[in-house]
């Protein structure tokens, strides 16, 4: 039986993740890096461990200590981690970072993935194990967008791209196409607090993924807790990328939009 290892952020999608790997059969290996990773991946692994995110040389000891080399990184963990001193990190992880020439998250990421190939670990694809998370084109909630918000969700599209090209962010909020936020640092909940707070009301949210996407980590995800938020901040409309974004807690999702009015678009 091969083994492998999640390395586990925030949110349900690491869990899916994990049940889907053993379901095909894979010895899964899991690691939490954040207090808040969901304890429930262990229901589906052989061993789970805490190993704080910032503590690299702990986590490449146990992925060598239990013959893993293959790994997936997924669940939200953001990079206002290492600014805002919620984490420590050790010397190998401090030594990383100061050689990095940007603290954008692609570099930040594929500084990582060198460290594991270092250790002989190889990074795969976040998407491999659950490509059925990825919605295809068309409307996935009861209401079809009006030709406002089809406006301002083509044109959130192109501007999120260029955000995305950027590697700044990957959602944009948008409402008669003059742009209200856009993702950086703060991470997409608060993105759409921002600009659906200053929309006042009827914001349409945007999330892709970046043209030079690195399936390996930070494949755009929305889910339940995204549409909660729109809710709190009266947003109407959320476009997502087909193909390419992965959709959690799907049915809850959708069920939150369409008690609230809001319309959910894969383009």
């Amino acid at each position: 039986m091969e083994r492998i290892a999640i390395l586990a952020g925030a949110g349900k999608l690491p869990v899916e993740c994990a049940r889907a790997a053993q379901q095909l059969g894979y010895e899964v290996y899991a690691i939490g890096l954040l207090p808040e990773s969901d304890e429930q991946i262990a229901n589906f692994a052989t061993d789970y461990k805490f190993i704080s995110v910032a503590q690299l040389d702990a986590i490449l000891n146990y992925l060598q200590g239990n013959q893993i080399q293959k790994v997936t990184m997924i669940g939200k963990v953001t990079k206002e981690l290492l600014f805002n001193g919620a984490v420590v990190p050790d010397a190998r992880m401090l030594q990383l970072i100061m050689s990095l020439p940007d603290r954008n998250d692609d570099t930040i990421m594929m500084a990582f993935v060198r460290e594991l190939g270092k250790a002989g670990i190889q990074a795969f694809d976040q998407t491999a194990l659950i490509r059925k998370l990825m919605p295809r084109r068309g409307t996935i909630t009861q209401r079809e967008p009006t030709d406002t918000e089809r406006q301002d969700m083509e044109f959130g599209f192109h501007v999120a791209k260029e955000l995305g090209r950027l590697d700044i962010g990957q959602t944009v909020v948008i409402k008669n196409r003059a742009v209200m936020a856009l993702e950086a640092i703060e991470g997409t909940d608060a993105a759409i607090e921002r600009g659906g707070t200053l929309a006042n009301g009827g914001a349409v949210i945007v999330k892709v993924s970046k043209p030079q996407q690195d399936n390996r980590f930070d494949v755009p995800t929305v889910g339940y807790r995204t549409v909660e938020q729109m809710v709190r901040v009266g947003a109407a409309a959320l476009a997502i990328e087909a193909g390419k974004t992965l959709l959690v807690d799907r049915k809850k999702m959708i069920e939150l939009a369409d008690a609230n009015g809001i319309t959910i678009v894969a383009m």
